[in-house]
């Protein structure tokens, strides 16, 4: 059973027919339930991708993410896609991985899709090399990207961010305040949150007249194993690197900051202080709890969907939405 049946049985054209699948209000109401009349009586449900073809619409989303197994992404994912189907939309998928090449794949995996508009969530998507965001210009000259927790000004682009850079600098200057010195921070990949959050570590330290010493700004290496975070700590400890406390750029390294603090016989927070990033469930199921960033991840796919409705429907948005952070002290600080 297809549209051209129903068109014969219901004694009506086939553009009748797709008028009422579409919901137009240019047919009659008899003619209307006419015509539904005979898709119940033969149980015929309209071709969602045909719908899709005569509305010039999927109502479908591309979502690309990095690392599905990543903490935050999952999350993130989670709550983009739940806005999404409360807002009628379904969602595509696409886990990337790191390598250009493979960002540049899935795109275009999803581009021939006919997805409405593209959430690349993440910073991971926007390099810190100009040329290589070129895949995404030329998307967004098709269908309305959404970026997060990146910044890209280009037509068609609309940013979504938590002001990393503020965040990281109250973070490290509330640990400066406690009277914490030599501050290690740890950042996992040159992405644009990463940059952003260097940028407010030193911040921090120009303000409180400190020294940068980059002896204490760390990159450090992929693992999904705290044995190897603790490991890379008790490297740097070897090398004569002295620091009274960590800010780290996601929760799972501060989490193996602790445990290399645990093993080290080291006071939390008396002799080292510690501070995540992401206030993810690692910061509560760690002992002692962790303090960390909150950047606010619901809020921000939420506020992402949002937006992204409002531009589907026609409606001017501002190009770039910046939210703020949440410093929660728990007990890897001293409490102030």
């Amino acid at each position: 059973m297809n549209i051209y049946d129903i068109s014969e049985k219901a004694g009506v054209s086939i553009a009748t027919v797709s008028r009422v699948i579409n919901g137009s209000e240019n047919v009659s109401e008899k003619t209307r339930q006419k015509v539904i009349a005979v898709m119940k009586e033969n149980k015929y449900t309209p071709n969602a991708f045909a719908r899709g073809l005569m509305l010039n619409t999927m109502h479908t989303i591309g979502i690309m993410c990095s690392d599905s197994s990543d903490a935050y992404l999952a999350n993130a994912v989670y709550h983009l896609e739940k806005e999404l189907r409360s807002n009628g939309y379904d969602s595509i998928l696409c886990c990337t991985g790191y390598e250009l090449e493979n960002k540049q794949k899935y795109l275009k995996l999803l581009s021939s899709k006919r997805v409405d508009a593209l959430i690349l969530a993440g910073s991971s998507f926007l390099d810190l090399k100009s040329s290589n965001n070129a895949y995404i210009v030329k998307a967004a000259k098709q269908v309305p990207v959404m970026l997060m927790n990146a910044c890209l000004n280009k037509p068609g682009i609309y940013n979504i961010v938590c002001d990393d850079c503020k965040a990281v600098e109250e973070a490290a200057e509330y640990l400066i305040e406690d009277g914490r010195e030599r501050i290690l921070f740890l950042y996992q990949a040159r992405s644009y949150s990463a940059k952003e959050k260097q940028e407010g570590y030193r911040n921090a330290l120009k303000k409180h007249h400190l020294p940068v010493d980059k002896a204490l700004i760390r990159q450090c290496p992929k693992t999904k194993q705290l044995d190897q975070v603790e490991a890379f700590l008790e490297e740097i400890s070897q090398e004569g690197v002295q620091f009274d406390a960590v800010l780290a750029s996601e929760d799972f390294w501060a989490v193996g900051a602790v445990k290399y603090a645990r093993h080290r016989g080291l006071s939390i927070p008396e002799d080292i202080s510690i501070i995540g990033f992401n206030n993810s469930q690692l910061a509560q199921c760690c002992e002692p709890e962790l303090t960390t960033i909150d950047n606010k991840v619901e809020l921000l796919c939420k506020t992402t969907v949002h937006l992204l409705m409002q531009v589907l429907e026609g409606q001017e948005i501002p190009q770039s939405t910046t939210l703020q952070a949440e410093l929660v002290k728990r007990k890897t600080t001293s409490i102030t």
